[in-house]
Order: C-alpha cells, then structure tokens, then sequence
C-alpha cells in the first residue's frame, strides 16, 4: 500500500495541511482561517479549541482531496506559530484561558521591570534570546499571576502549558504525550540553548514551576501516536516538530552552517543556520534552535522584520495607490528608479537590527517629481534594505560566508522585489518552486525521522528554483544602500 506524509502548519492567521506522496510530490492541500481576539489594546488571543478543531477539519479535507486512506499515513509533522501559548488543565485536557499570542505585549511593563534589576544579560546569555513580550515565558508569568484557575492548579500540579505544537500533540495523542522539540523550547525565554533543557533558574526568575512544562526532544523524533481523533485512526506515527520558520528553513534545504532563508510575509523572518557555533549577537539579532539534515540540533541567528507586505497592502488599502499587490512589480517598473525617494516603513517601529519600538514611519526626499510609482517602487526597495540590515549584522556576527539567499512567502513572487534584492545584496536571491516551505519543511523531516526518505538531498535536487543574479554596480549599490542608512538613522533620531 502507497504510504503518504502529512503535514500540519498551524499558524497565525490559519491552519495549513498538505499531504506528500513518498516521491515526493504534493498531493493535496487544505487551509482554514482561524479567529483572532483583541479584547483589549496590544492583547492578541486564539480559541485553543478553534486551533484543535481546524487543524482536525483541515486534515480531512487534504486527506479527501488526495483521496487516500487515513491508513495510508506513515507519518505526521507538526510545525507551528512558535511563542504563542495554551495553559490547560491536566485531568480535563480544558484550556485555562485563551491562547496567548506571540503578537501580544501585553507583559511589557513585567519586562521592564526584569531589565530594571539588572537580569536581561543573563538571560541573554542563557536563551540567545532579548527580553521582550514576544516571547512565551513572559505569557506564561502572566497567566499564572493572573488567572486564579491557572495559579490554583499550578499549586496543585494539574496544570500543563506548551507552545501550540505541544497543545495540539498533547490532544493528538489523546493525553498520552505531553512534549515539545527544540527550537519551540529555544523560543520561550525558559530554555537554556547550550545545556538543551529547562533552566532552573530561568524558571525562578519568570515563576514557572518545571511540573507544567513539556519535556523536550529533537525536532526529528518519535513523539508518539495519535489516538482516535478526527480523521485520524489510532496509532499514526507523529515523527517530526518544529517552530515555523525553523520548518522553512528546513524546507529551503538550509542544513549546513553559512545557508540562509528569507520568509517575506506581513513581516519578514530571516534566518541563517551557523552550524555547532553558538553566536551570540552583537548586532541586534537573536539566537535560536534550528535543525541540521538529519533533525539534529544546530545553533541559527535569526532577525525579525516588522514590516514587509504589510507596506504593500498600506499602499493599497491605506494610499489607494494599487488595486492588487501584484501590481507593484508593473508600477515598480514603470520608472527608472525612486528619484530619491525613501519609504522607512516602521508602523510599529523597527524590528531587528534595530529594535525600536517608539520610531514611526515616513517618506523621505519627495519633489514636485515625485509620482505614485515613486512611492510605489520605493516601498518594494524598503523591503529589500531591511533584509540588507538583517544580513549585514548576520556577517558581522557570525563571519560566515553566504553564497545565496533563498526566499519563500507571498512577496517572494514580485520579480522586481527579488531582483532588487540580488543586487542590493550583491548576492544571488533563490526562489523556490515549493511555495509552502514551512509545511514542506516539516514534511521532509517527519520523513527523515522516520526513514522514509533517509536522504532527504534526493528530494531536494527535485526542486527547481529560480534564480536572481546580482546585476547593479558596486558603486551604485553602495550609494543606493547609504541613502537607505542616512534615511533610517533620521527616523530613529526623530529628525524626520
């Protein structure tokens, strides 16, 4: 009998399940938005049952649309939104309260006052980490602080917690498994990133007791069976976990020390794999988990960009300047090039290599010249310069040589985008023909971690990927790249 993989990419805005024959191929793939709560200011929530239930709804649909028996399953990967999470009750298996979202600040102030006494730099030094509220050990102090139901059954050892991978394999599993990989664990502010396990004193410092936390493995690894649940018959291997942009990166074929992948979404995530070397930024970046070729730990300097497409729907929904995203690469072209224009797009500050979150965005060098297509081509340019920053810092850092970048995500299609990023990197960009490189990423390890595909360069040579050659001059590559720098510097000292 034909065995296929499945694939569950549970992530912010919706859940994403494809399935993938043992050639290979994908063979079906299903999607489901998911709800979002702000009940208050900066407060970001999901329904941790609404997550259970689409990723289960979502299952049977691929599985229907590939047309295959659930019995056909060898084996099932988990890749999912990292620093969000659930708090449930161990003997009902009930959420607590609501997920708590990695987009949520609302521990900002309990931040401060950690930096105050003078624990950010070991904490630093423990995680790889910044202390801020994106991270989970500042939501789970919240939630334990905060929810009496949550602090009463913390004090009477029936609590569980876990980012949303182990919510879901806790649920999978019918209560049996209650674990979580790597790179989730290297997300949380709790893990220490050189020992690999829980630290004892990070726990004190954030107030989380070792009784409620999930025990942690590699990301490619027998994490148990599911029950009877859904679609699902008992007793399907779950073989593989890992954070979403570990998972793509995983996905780009990224295993060696030196390779780099780009996801260009709402925001951008840039990671770089540096191999056995734990690299601590000096540059604004963080240190993370990833995964080599065969889902062993290797250590990742990651940098967050807080606005990508996000600037391309503002010209569209905010300036009206565009019916579609698409039609910025033709707007894009329609001009020689900005006519000096700048866009610095920090609606909610600048993220990694700077980390202000106070600064504001603003268009810079307008004429009576300027036109729509300016400012169009201006945003695009934006998206590449803020990768430009992530990467200067990741060299800096870690003084690894990069040959290519690999890109993925929805803005990875602009051709203009991409070939503005080859040249202002003055590096070749890489496009793959995989557009779900997150959940193909965790495809390719479940079958690495359970042999079916036991090398997974075999499948890899199978992709082809587009590529863009750097054509500009380094002259004009660097002027181009110093505007951007004099532009970004002005925002943050408030000159603009």
């Amino acid at each position: 009998m034909t065995s296929y993989l499945l694939a569950i990419d549970q992530g912010t805005t919706g859940t994403r399940v494809i399935t993938v024959d043992a050639k290979g191929f994908i063979k079906s793939r299903s999607y489901l938005e998911i709800k979002q709560f702000f009940p208050r200011p900066a407060w970001v929530e999901h329904n941790p049952d609404e997550i259970l239930k689409s990723v289960l709804k979502v299952a049977h649909r691929a599985i229907q649309t590939a047309r295959i028996s659930p019995l056909q399953i060898s084996a099932i990967g988990i890749t999912n939104q990292r620093e969000t999470v659930v708090a449930w009750d161990r003997m009902t298996g009930k959420p607590l309260y609501r997920a708590i979202v990695w987009q949520d600040r609302r521990t900002a102030d309990f931040c401060e006052r950690l930096r105050k006494q003078g624990v950010e730099p070991y904490i630093r030094k423990k995680t790889g980490l910044l202390l801020d509220p994106y991270f989970s050990g500042t939501k789970l102090n919240w939630l334990c602080k905060n929810i009496g139901e949550i602090y009463n059954r913390a004090q009477r050892r029936n609590l569980l917690v876990g980012t949303i991978d182990t919510w879901l394999l806790w649920n999978l599993t019918g209560g049996k498994v209650h674990a979580t990989d790597f790179t989730n664990a290297s997300r949380t502010l709790l893990f220490d990133i050189t020992r690999k396990r829980w630290s004892p004193e990070l726990l004190e410092i954030f107030g989380i007791s070792p009784t409620c936390l999930p025990t942690v493995q590699p990301s490619a690894s027998l994490f148990g069976a599911t029950a009877k649940i859904g679609p699902f018959p008992p007793g399907i291997p779950i073989y593989a976990m890992a954070g979403d942009q570990q998972a793509a990166l995983y996905g780009q074929g990224c295993y060696d020390a030196g390779a780099i992948k780009n996801t260009y979404g709402t925001g951008s995530f840039l990671v770089l794999n540096t191999g056995r070397k734990k690299v601590l930024s000096k540059h604004g970046l963080l240190t993370t988990l990833a995964c080599d070729r065969f889902g062993r730990p290797v250590y990742a300097l990651e940098g967050s960009i807080f606005i990508s497409g996000a600037a391309v729907q503002w010209l569209r929904d905010g300036l009206e300047l565009i019916r579609k995203a698409s039609d910025t690469e033709e707007l894009s072209r329609s001009v020689r090039d900005t006519g000096g224009v700048y866009v610095v797009p920090a609606f909610v500050g600048l993220g990694a290599p700077y980390w202000d979150s106070e600064c504001r965005g603003a268009i810079l060098g307008l004429t009576r010249g300027t036109g729509k297509a300016h400012i169009g081509r201006a945003v695009l340019e934006a998206i590449a310069y803020q990768t430009a920053d992530v990467i200067r810092a990741m060299k800096r850092d870690s003084r690894l040589a990069m040959k290519a970048l690999r890109v993925d995500g929805g803005a990875s299609a602009n051709g203009f985008l991409m070939q503005f990023q080859a040249d202002i990197l003055g590096m070749r960009v890489e496009r793959s023909s995989v557009i779900e490189s997150t959940a193909w990423g965790i495809a390719k390890l479940a079958a690495c971690s359970a042999g079916v595909w036991p090398d997974v360069r075999k499948i890899d040579r199978a992709i082809r990927y587009r590529i863009y050659n750097f054509l500009m001059s380094a002259a004009r590559r660097k002027n181009l790249y110093s505007g951007w720098i004099s532009s970004v510097h002005r925002i943050l000292s408030g000159q603009n």
